[in-house]
């Protein structure tokens, strides 16, 4: 029999959200974090780190505004944006608080997103953004997440983990000084944490004029109509649901048989595994 969560109710509440914000002791805020929610059944996964937090959660709606509440209460965390859906059941099956370097891992702890990231741009404001001829669009998520959707004309990094896009960058840095321009730059992902943390990095290598869309791609589906859309595909997210549509619906989306990641439906397979399902990797 597979495991299922516990609670089963119209009225779960599943809520994402990330700060990037000093915190002294993140130890002891992980511990007040995980009490709090142990209290009340709430399940998923929130990180804290010297750089901030970042967490997805799910439960009785009470039981997930304690631990937002807690969150808030943070010194300069202040009112910070939560995505925010509902379910029949709640889609993780633990609840786990952990402190790490980074609560996005870079690789590069020191770069201070709070303080140095660039110029957050609303969802109703992207669109002329990247309409723009000397802006260059960037997706910072993952290959395979890039695989089921992206905006229209986004460079895709070809990366398999974050820790990737620093290299990445500073490889098309060097062709972008070679070419003789300074571009301006647009960064996007799923929830903005990780194109926040990449237009830091891009600052720390010396662009200026660096954006990123705010409250990432769930934000801009949430809030621009389909019909004004610059977004084709689906949205991949890290949870049982899979994918999302650009209505925020649950989307079917073929996953590879060898490794569970999002896959082509011609190919049957990510791009690492098409081989073994009777079509070359470079096809």
């Amino acid at each position: 029999m597979t495991a299922t969560a516990t609670i089963q109710s119209p009225r779960v509440a599943i809520a994402a959200f990330y700060r990037f914000v000093a915190i002294a002791d993140p130890g002891a805020l992980a511990g007040e974090i995980r009490a709090i929610g142990s209290e009340g059944t709430v399940k998923g996964t929130i990180i804290v780190a010297y750089e901030g937090f970042n967490g997805t959660i799910a439960g009785d709606p009470a039981a997930v505004e304690a631990v937002l509440d807690r969150l808030r209460a943070v010194p300069n965390a202040g009112d910070f944006r939560v995505t925010r859906h509902q379910s029949g059941a709640v889609p993780f099956l633990r609840w786990k608080v952990k402190v790490k370097r980074e609560i996005v891992t870079m690789g590069h702890g020191d770069l201070d997103p709070a303080r140095n990231a660039g110029k957050h741009v609303a969802p109703a404001d992207w669109n002329a953004l990247i309409a723009q001829d000397d802006v260059v669009l960037i997706d910072t998520r993952n290959a395979y997440e890039v695989g089921i959707g992206s905006f229209e004309n986004a460079l895709d990094p070809g990366t398999r983990a974050f820790g990737e896009f620093p290299a990445w960058f500073d490889a098309q840095a060097e062709q972008w000084q070679a070419e003789g321009r300074t571009p301006r730059i647009a960064m996007f992902c799923t929830g903005g944490i990780r194109c926040e943390k990449s237009t830091a990095y891009a600052r720390s290598r010396g662009f200026e004029e660096v954006y990123h869309l705010k409250g990432g791609i769930l934000a801009y589906l949430d809030e621009v109509p389909k019909a004004d859309s610059r977004w084709k595909g689906n949205c991949f997210i890290f949870d049982e649901r899979v994918s999302l549509d650009h209505s925020l619906d649950a989307a079917t989306v073929p996953l590879c048989p060898t490794c569970g990641q999002p896959a082509s439906a011609a190919a049957g397979a990510c791009a690492d595994h098409r081989s073994a399902a009777g079509e070359s990797p470079a096809a």
